[in-house]
């Protein structure tokens, strides 16, 4: 099977010969690990398509240690020039200017590469796409209150969201190569919803299924970021049609539950603790960790191997092999 094929058949919960993996580094300050992790890893073909401009370095890292997800930026949306009044308590009377960034082209471009160079699956992920962008306009604080005390306003400014993401997202779904497309917003704390589950199936939810139902009409997979606890919106995440998701903290949700729940219906990509074992384990237990949680996770398929969260800094470079070097072989 190929890397994609792997990917495709654990969305759809088959069983594969390798369970696939996506272990992604946090970007700044980690460019020594990505250098280390080419060295290490990188065989000739992969370091020729480097060399000629075929791969960058990230992609040609990612591809080398195992990863059977390569993931890209895309064009997309931000505010433009956000009033003062936008950071205080009490609601704007208007909603906010907008303006375009990126390149299609560019885009195109690096999807259309990692389509010829490797047999990976493209996933396409927009960080803050919809509740993170409301309050990225507001401020956490003031667009929680608005949730509360200024539903109406709220309600436009996600509408507002949602009309923009849906005429990207337009874009993007076509371009060829794209298999996926993450939409990332952290609906949860450590400790339950940051909202009521009422107010986020009255104000999330119905933008959310929009963006959802137009790339399932496109044959492109839905994948969805949630950081925290949302055991209590799992059901609605499976009735809407999502096909994957991360990051699955089990620092705050019970993933062997979850599998026990939903893992016929969802593929859960994660899992592998960043507070714990990660930072502060052995390698051994770092292994051990990797190889419990993908035997549990990966039975009947729906499982891609990943840290619960992008590798930080306090992470020793010989814990991310261990973690590398068991996904590999398992």
């Amino acid at each position: 099977m190929t890397r994609y094929e792997r990917v495709k058949a654990a969305l759809a919960h088959e069983k594969t010969d390798k369970v696939p993996s996506c272990i992604h580094l946090a970007g700044d300050g980690l460019e020594v690990y990505e250098e280390q992790l080419f060295e290490k890893y990188a065989d000739e073909n992969i370091r020729r398509l480097h060399r000629e401009g075929k791969l960058s370095l990230r992609h040609a890292m990612y591809y080398s240690i195992g990863n059977h997800v390569l993931t890209v930026g895309c064009p997309w949306w931000d505010w433009y020039d956000l009033p003062p009044e936008y950071s205080t308590e009490e609601a704007p009377g208007y909603l906010p200017k907008t303006r375009g960034i990126g390149s299609y082209e560019e885009f195109a471009k690096t999807v259309g590469e990692l389509k010829e160079n490797t047999d990976a699956y493209v996933l396409v992920t927009i960080w803050g796409s919809h509740f993170e962008k409301a309050y990225f306009a507001r401020g956490i604080e003031n667009f929680l209150a608005d949730l509360a005390g200024e539903p109406e306003y709220a309600q436009q400014l996600l509408e507002l969201i949602i009309r923009k993401n849906l005429v990207m997202l337009e874009n993007i779904m076509h371009t060829p190569g794209v298999d996926g497309i993450l939409l990332g917003s952290d609906w949860g704390s450590q400790r339950d919803l940051l909202m009521s589950p009422a107010c986020w199936r009255e104000l999330i939810a119905p933008g959310e299924q929009k963006e959802y139902d137009l790339l399932h009409s496109a044959g492109v997979d839905v994948w969805v970021h949630s950081c925290g606890d949302i055991r209590r919106i799992m059901p609605d995440l499976v009735q809407m049609g999502v096909d994957a998701l991360n990051p699955v903290q089990p620092e705050c949700m019970d993933v062997y539950e979850l599998k026990r729940l939903y893992g016929d219906k969802i593929t859960f990509w994660g899992g592998i603790s960043t507070q714990k074992t990660l930072p502060y384990g052995t390698p051994e237990e770092v292994a051990e960790e990797t190889r419990r949680l993908t035997e549990a996770l990966s039975v009947g398929g729906g499982y891609i191997i990943a840290p619960a969260q992008e590798i930080q800094a306090d992470v020793p470079f010989e814990n991310l092999c261990a973690l590398i070097d068991t996904a590999r072989v398992l």
